[in-house]
């Protein structure tokens, strides 16, 4: 049987009343929530509050804005993307985040899928955002700036608050109406839209608080906000949380490492969430000893393992406490989170309150304390469903409500959670999931190459697995380095950055496949860890 997990009481209500008309609010209206180190600009709660109803508000008189309606949000970080969360939100509308680094055929598939009424972007992103959104039917006067620069031709965010808002804020029902539709890489191809009901979000913050809440206080703490907000662990962690903890985050645009080391030293930024290659640089980078760090006192990392030794060489450098987080998308999506850096080390920690964790061996048994099996996870985070995809809805989640993580690990006899494995075929690079289907596909128009198989190569010096390319080529191509360039370079041109093969290429005289021509991605595994092998044995000599 699972083990007994605490619970606590989450509200039956959505987001935006989670947020604004809460009765046990510990800091003042005007406690800074989200800092800009650029520009000095920010958002106090109570500007907060009042710039989402203006532009709720302004979002019907402009748009028509209708419940149910998809805003896109195409945009780096940025000290206004809550405001435009929970503008939408008050209008009853949803928000769609895409990533910032996505090509024009990538955004395009977005938009469509998404079926999204508006985009929100950039300035600096207009040259993706106005082709994508031509092909996707969006018209250039529902594509809307946010952040610091204007353009003549857009308008910008602001331009669409209604000083005194009009109307009510729309009657949302949370468990069945939805917040956000995040995207997720699957292994079949191009990113599906996860389903997140408001009560699915407003039960994961209130899980998250459990638990980093205990830690964080809103008169002592600073967080630096580095993560991106279109994925969901950073919009969790960093823009919903800090929300209702009253804890100002200091927000990046992107990183950095010496502004991000700057922004610690001159804030004095106490805690920060991030992904493993920013640890390594806190680790190994002798930038990092140009700054004083101290006030940092704790770090969360989530997104993909860590190794005990890079935990313990930032804390012996920096002294710095790391723990570690777990979740995913279709959980909304922090699940486990460490307590203590030391204790269960390796560990993502036990789980949040609320929830049924269990992990299952490929008959469907559960299995005993301290056995690897697959992990499933039911609770109020759980995603609804996987829009325009019942198959794949139907395929991930059991009909008690259980969602199958697709990763395989163990709990030892104190509830911490250990992940060993991936039964499915996703890569992770620095935290982004990388869909080997979509690359093959991809490659398999290029007109050097016959057969490919894409697999995930873990990189050391970056802690993070890189997308590599196991290739055949045509006949009386030459398998030589300038041709394997030659395709890195066209594939380049066709992916968002986190996509790209930076493991490089390797040539194979035949991709091995079952009878019914599905890649054996573990023989392809076993001959690079071959190789991997033999180069160490070679440099030795």
């Amino acid at each position: 049987m699972p083990r007994p997990i605490p619970r606590i009481d989450i509200p039956h209500t959505d987001l935006w009343t989670a947020l604004f008309e809460r009765k046990d609010k510990p800091f003042p209206d005007s406690q800074v929530l989200y800092q800009c180190p650029v520009t000095g600009r920010n958002y106090t709660y109570a500007s907060l509050r009042r710039t989402t109803e203006q532009l709720g508000s302004g979002l019907r008189r402009h748009f028509s804005w209708q419940k149910g309606d998809v805003l896109a949000l195409f945009s780096q970080n940025c000290i206004d993307t809550p405001a435009v969360t929970w503008g939408c939100h008050w209008a009853g509308g949803i928000v769609s985040p895409a990533n910032p680094a996505y090509t024009v055929r990538e955004l395009v598939h977005h938009l469509k899928d998404s079926g999204s009424k508006a985009l929100f972007t950039q300035r600096s992103l207009l040259p993706v955002a106005l082709k994508a959104a031509a092909e996707s039917g969006i018209s250039r006067d529902r594509i809307v700036l946010i952040g610091e620069e204007r353009d003549p031709g857009f308008k910008h965010f602001t331009q669409l608050l209604d000083e005194i808002p009009r109307g009510t804020r729309a009657k949302l029902v949370p468990d069945e109406d939805l917040s956000f539709l995040v995207y997720s890489s699957g292994t079949t191809g191009l990113p599906k839209g996860v389903m997140l009901t408001h009560l699915n979000v407003v039960s994961d913050m209130f899980m998250v608080n459990s638990a980093e809440g205990e830690l964080l206080k809103w008169n002592r703490d600073k967080i630096l906000s580095v993560l991106p907000y279109y994925h969901i662990y950073g919009l969790q962690c960093l823009v919903h949380f800090p929300a209702y903890s009253g804890l100002t985050t200091v927000v990046m645009s992107s990183f950095n490492l010496q502004n991000f080391c700057s922004i610690i030293q001159n804030y004095k930024i106490t805690y920060t969430y991030v992904a493993p290659p920013i640890l390594v640089h806190l680790a190994k980078n002798p930038i990092v000893s140009n700054y004083d760090l101290s006030s940092l006192r704790m770090i969360t990392s989530g997104a993909a393992p860590l190794t005990k030794d890079l935990i313990y060489a930032v804390k012996d450098r920096l002294g710095i406490e790391v723990k570690q987080a777990y979740g995913l998308s279709e959980t909304s999506p922090v699940t486990h989170v460490q307590r203590k850096w030391d204790v269960g080390m390796g560990s993502n920690g036990p789980p949040l309150p609320n929830q049924i964790v269990k992990f299952v061996d490929p008959d469907g048994n559960e299995v005993p304390t301290g056995q690897e099996g697959e992990v499933w996870i039911a609770g109020p985070n759980v995603f609804k469903g996987y829009h325009n995809n019942i198959a794949a809805t139907l395929a991930s989640k059991t009909p008690d409500g259980f969602f199958k993580t697709g990763d395989l690990g163990y709990e030892d006899e104190h509830g911490n959670m250990y992940i060993t494995d991936r039964v499915k075929e996703l890569i992770k690079f620095k935290g982004f999931q990388v869909a080997p289907a979509e690359l093959e596909g991809l490659l398999m128009g290029h007109d050097s190459v016959h057969d490919v198989a894409v697999i995930g190569s873990y990189d050391e010096s970056i802690a993070s697995e890189v997308p590599l390319a196991f290739v055949v080529l045509k006949e009386g191509m030459e398998k030589n380095e300038e041709n394997a360039q030659a395709i890195v370079k066209w594939l380049e041109e066709r992916v968002a950055r986190h996509k790209r093969l930076r493991g490089g290429i390797r040539w194979i005289n035949e991709i091995p496949k079952t009878a019914s021509g599905k890649i054996l991605r573990r023989k392809l595994k076993n001959i690079l860890a071959e190789d991997v092998k033999d180069a160490k044995v070679k440099a030795k000599l």
